[in-house]
């Protein structure tokens, strides 16, 4: 009976392979881009079978046994699939097109991958093309703009990164708001070490639901960094990427002219300074033009400032097999400082990434990364410097013969307080770190159960090493004068270690109309950091900057309060999971915990949980024929995440003596208290409703969120009882909330012709819930910040101004001016008038109130791009507003009354009854008669405007010959025009607190992209 059973199910099988012979042929052909590359690695399926095969490293394919009269499925990522029938041909051609808006696009996440229209959380990916169109040192950079909810605080200085905040501020403690970087899996603070040419896509988690899954680092949002990999089939693939360029100082602030200055001296009602002006014309002598002003107009910040060059030169090299992919890069970047001092930086970067399928169910993955960069920080007090330098005086003064290295000219000579001149910090002061990163990265990836049941182990290491050299020269003004007597340097070296341990088991399956990803993994972290510095003085003449010959040895004196040793350790240990669920690809699911452990509180454990849900309302039935929509999504989600940016706990017990009376009899006593810090984790929990759409066969596509975001446990200073000083405790509430709104349109009219145009547009509010019964949290020095339960974190506090007073009239009529006189302070026309806030007739602390945050409570960004036959174009705009900055540099005129402003002022200020009602006299700003405080004057707002990117393109015909690169020329101009009303170098201060900012250079670049 068996041996008939298997007899006839052999005679069965033989049937149907002697049907499927007789109908199946051998199809073979080639799969090319629009461009007539080769799609290495593309797939070819028969439609309805798993039968399939990929093209090699030239885009060819054979596929045998094919039904004559079946369809065959070419796909590719990032690009349209396409379904052709065979209709009997044994050789078909396929080119695809690329589809950024593709639905099957895999976008990732943290520990893996996921489908984009699976997605309940927001997330904003930015590709290579987006990211390399920026020509800067730090990745993060090329970000501005272009992620709703995304603020990026640019830097001038060379090898600076940006401020970058995700939804806002929701932490009082400084820096503690930075958000988690993970590169290939290991975290970092920063990333400003990485070449942008390595990086393939950055994507921006900006939800709890999207970040939740790294726990104790993600309440401030996550940014995942994917680099480049080489593809299977992938033919060798060489490209050189380099650009040269130069950075032009932009916007930059024009001082007064020695003439101004000198009318500004003598209207100020100062004897001293207008004697200084006499002072000046005697040693300069007598200008031809103008015999009132001394022979002598320097523009300081023109001095100071230069045109500097910026150079990028990346290869790349790329391939692979069926078992083996690699990656390979190399990269030098050198950008130079606009400050015309020993300031620049230059970075060499190496990169590579090797993947190799050991069996079928098991591979291997190696990836290295080394940087090794050279920063000359600059000396930032040469900006202030220069600000309040008197233009009557010249850099060098050539009658100082016994100054040393320069005769450099000193104001004090003049009758002034200070120095004033910036070029001895700038030309005797080096201050050079040496940085060097290693990061490797081992993972191992088992298919327990093939192609549903995977095991990944990865080892991450992370080393940083920065040498820090400072270099302080002694100088001589002359004349007795000697401002920095002795050679001093600093040494100071740091290590930083982190090793990271993660284990995952991963879970992907379909059943039916199920679909279903689950996850489980751990995390071990073990960081620590060591520093050692020690400062050496009283130097032998000789070495000069730059030279390398300095050594702690050949001091004669050891600063002993300069030598330090310092070092932590910490150890994170986490556990986490997340589940994906899809039903029909129409009802989502999503889901994940992670509870993390640490070393850093005394509460050692965490537990975070997020949920999302979503609706893909367009695989309904009554959309199934809809012409307009061709996917609309509805997504909402909610979770729970940790900040452990915060510091760890410290402190102790102290006693404080105190007296108490009873009766008429004195009693000393003590009290004991603990300023002990049992600080933990700031914990955010977010809630998010989305929106994302397709429309008009895929042209348009929109993408929007309203998101409300609440940190409880929220680090604050809080006031010690019976004792003076605070602690800080995890008390206060605060919550930021905004709506977000991407969309772009794509769309290809021609072979020839193809454009897109989008923006983006986002709000926050950011609000102070809670501060544990306090009625404020000051700040900020002369320019206070108080933070109030309603208000925003940290705005601007001070007098609100009413106009300027224009006679003594109007200061007899004025009470508040009256009550000042009568407390002995001067109060005269051309003086500011401020608005008494609680009616008491007396202008005093109780009249402050909030003049605005530095926060901006909108932004928004835009963008243009378009391809002509070989010619390409593209236009960025960016913008922000509702904003303020405290103009701290002017506002510091009232204690330095002998020193130079801005020429704005010089032009607008009062100088005479009905000249105007905005900008104080010369003797106002100078001595004004309440100039404790800080005025709504000098408080201004932030919005701006800016052409942030324009480059142009253009790829050179193919060559009809075997060796056929892509050869593309362009040229880029970054940040060329910004629009805005601020009198500062520029509107984006990180703080809002302008002391002089550092310039923030537009980037002018010539550059050329070649593949092989």
């Amino acid at each position: 009976m068996k041996i008939g059973i298997k007899f006839l199910t052999f005679c069965i099988l033989m049937t149907h392979l002697a049907v499927f012979a007789q109908n199946g042929i051998s199809v073979s052909g080639t799969v090319i881009d629009e461009g007539g590359q080769p799609l290495p690695g593309a797939s070819i399926i028969i439609k309805g079978t798993t039968t399939g095969t990929q093209t090699d490293f030239d885009g060819l394919y054979v596929l045998n046994d094919v039904p004559s009269d079946g369809t065959l499925v070419i796909s590719y990522i990032g690009y349209s699939s396409q379904e052709i029938l065979v209709n009997g041909q044994s050789t078909i051609d396929i080119s695809l097109s690329e589809d950024s808006q593709t639905l099957d696009e895999v976008v990732v996440v943290g520990y893996g991958t996921q489908k984009k229209a699976d997605l309940t959380g927001s997330i904003t990916t930015i590709k290579t093309e987006d990211i390399t169109r920026t020509p800067t040192s730090a990745a993060m950079q090329s970000l501005q703009g272009k992620v709703a909810g995304l603020q990026v605080v640019s830097s001038g200085a060379p090898g600076t990164g940006p401020t970058i905040r995700v939804r806002g501020i929701g932490s009082y403690v400084g820096g503690a708001s930075d958000p988690l970087y993970v590169v290939d899996g290991t975290f970092f603070d920063d990333i400003d070490f990485l070449n942008t040419e390595d990086i393939e896509t950055i994507s921006v988690l900006k939800d709890a639901s999207a970040s939740a899954i790294y726990g104790v680092r993600a309440a401030n949002g996550v940014v995942l960094i994917e680099t480049k990999s080489g593809k299977i089939n992938q033919k060798p693939e060489i490209t050189y990427n380099g650009y040269q360029g130069v950075q032009i100082a932009q916007n930059v602030v024009t001082l007064s002219n020695s003439e101004q200055f000198a009318t500004l001296a003598r209207e100020s009602g100062s004897a001293a300074e207008a004697q200084s002006i006499e002072n000046a014309i005697q040693r300069y002598g007598r200008s031809r033009i103008n015999p009132n002003v001394p022979d002598v107009n320097t523009d300081w910040y023109d001095l100071i400032l230069r045109h500097a060059l910026q150079q990028n030169h990346s290869i790349g090299v790329a391939g692979g097999t069926e078992a083996v992919t690699y990656s390979l890069g190399l990269n030098y970047f050198e950008q130079e400082g606009i400050l015309n001092m020993k300031n620049e930086y230059q970075r060499f970067n190496i990169r590579s990434k090797v993947n190799v399928d050991i069996t079928d169910r098991l591979d291997i993955g190696i990836s290295t990364l080394f940087s090794n960069a050279t920063s000359y920080r600059p000396e930032n007090t040469a900006f202030a410097l220069a600000y309040y330098a008197t233009p009557t005086m010249p850099v060098l003064d050539t009658s100082k013969t016994d100054a040393y290295p320069k005769p450099y000219a000193n104001a004090q000579d003049l009758g002034y307080r200070g120095t004033q001149n910036p070029f001895p910090i700038m030309e005797n002061t080096e201050n050079r770190d040496k940085i060097r990163n290693t990061l490797t990265t081992v993972d191992l990836n088992y298919q327990l159960v093939q192609d549903k049941l995977t095991l990944k182990t990865a080892f991450y290491h992370n080393f940083e090493t920065t040498e820090t050299r400072e270099v302080r020269l002694p100088y001589f003004f002359g004349n007795g004068n000697a401002f920095r007597e002795n050679a001093e340097l600093v040494k100071r070296n740091a290590t930083f270690s982190e090793q990271t341990w993660d284990n995952t088991l991963t879970y992907d399956d379909s059943y039916g109309k199920h679909n279903l990803t689950a996850l489980v993994g751990t995390s071990y972290r073990d960081r620590s950091y060591e520093q050692l510095e020690a400062k050496g003085l009283n130097f032998p003449n000789g070495p000069g900057i730059g030279d390398e010959s300095y050594f702690l040895d050949l001091a004669k004196t050891i600063d002993v309060d300069g030598v330090g040793d310092d070092g932590l350790r910490q150890y994170f240990f986490s556990y986490f999971g997340r589940i994906a669920y899809n039903f029909d690809s129409k009802y989502l699911l999503y889901g994940t915990f992670r509870a993390d452990g640490t070393s850093k509180y005394q509460e050692k454990w965490g537990y975070f949980p997020t949920v999302g849900v979503g609706w893909v309302v367009s695989e309904e039935s009554f959309l199934e024929n809809s012409n307009v929509i061709d996917f609309l999504k509805l997504r909402a989600s909610w979770g729970e995440l940790g900040n452990a940016n915060v510091a760890a706990s410290t402190g102790g017990i102290t006693s404080t003596e105190v007296d108490a009376a009873f009766g008429d009899v004195r009693y000393p006593g003590l009290v004991t208290s603990s300023d002990f810090e049992a600080l933990k984790w700031e914990v955010t929990a977010e809630t998010n409703v989305g929106l994302t759409t397709r429309l008009f066969d895929n042209k348009l596509t929109i993408d929007s969120d309203y998101y409300v975001r609440e940190t409880r446990d929220a680090v604050i200073p809080v006031s010690r009882l019976l004792v003076p000083g605070e602690t800080r405790q995890n008390v206060g509430v605060i919550r930021n909330s905004g709506f977000e709104i991407v969309a772009n349109w794509n769309q290809k009219v021609s072979d020839n012709f193809s454009f897109s145009v989008g923006g983006n547009f986002s709000t926050l509010d950011n609000e102070v819930l809670d501060l544990a019964g306090q009625e404020n949290l000051t700040s900020g020095g002369d320019t206070a910040q108080r933070t109030v339960v309603g208000g925003t974190i940290n705005p601007f506090f001070g007098l609100k101004v009413d106009g300027v007073y224009q006679t003594d009239e109007e200061i007899l009529s004025d009470p508040a001016a009256q009550a000042a006189i009568a407390n002995g302070l001067t109060v005269a026309p051309g003086d500011l008038k401020f608005v008494d806030q609680n009616g008491d007739m007396v202008i005093d602390a109780q009249d402050r109130v909030d003049l605005g945050s530095y926060l901006p409570t909108y932004s928004f960004g835009f963008n243009f791009g378009m391809n002509y036959k070989a010619w390409d174009f593209n236009l960025n705009v960016i913008g922000q507003g509702g904003n303020v900055i405290a103009n701290q540099k002017r506002f510091a005129i009232r204690q330095t009354p002998d020193a130079n402003i801005d020429r704005d002022f010089a032009v607008n200020r009062w100088n005479g009854a009905g000249s105007t009602n905005s900008y104080p006299s010369a003797r106002g700003i100078r001595n004004p008669w309440s100039n404790q405080f800080l005025s709504s004057f000098f408080v201004e707002k932030g919005d701006f405007v800016r052409l942030q990117n324009v480059t142009l393109g253009y790829t050179l015909p193919k060559l009809n010959s075997k060796f056929n690169p892509d050869i593309r020329f362009y040229i880029t101009a970054e940040r060329p025009l910004t629009f805005f009303n601020y009198n500062g170098f520029t509107p984006e201060v990180s703080d809002g607190r302008d002391t002089q900012t550092y310039p923030i250079p537009g980037v002018y670049t010539f550059g050329v992209n070649i593949k092989i």
